[in-house]
């Protein structure tokens, strides 16, 4: 069963908000651990990178999802 759309994943605007909270979220959750990570043993700054990596990914998708948005705004204004 198929709802029949051939949009992306990007149409419905849920994707932005949401990947910015997320990238928002990790990165404080990596400063939260930074000082615990410096201070402490170096297996810790496994957990501060790791939650660097993620928000820094989010990112990146937000960045794509916002480019679809505009590229596909850009096409309906052109029709």
């Amino acid at each position: 069963m198929s709802d029949q759309s051939e949009g992306s994943a990007f149409d419905e605007g849920y994707v932005v908000p949401i990947a910015g909270l997320l990238s928002f979220m990790f990165a404080l959750m990596a400063g939260l651990t930074a000082q615990r990570a410096l201070s402490g043993d170096p297996t810790d700054v496994a957990v501060t990178v790791g939650f660097a990596l993620v928000a820094v990914l989010a990112l990146r998708i937000r960045m794509k999802a916002v480019a679809a948005q505009t590229s596909e705004d850009g096409e309906a204004s052109e029709q």
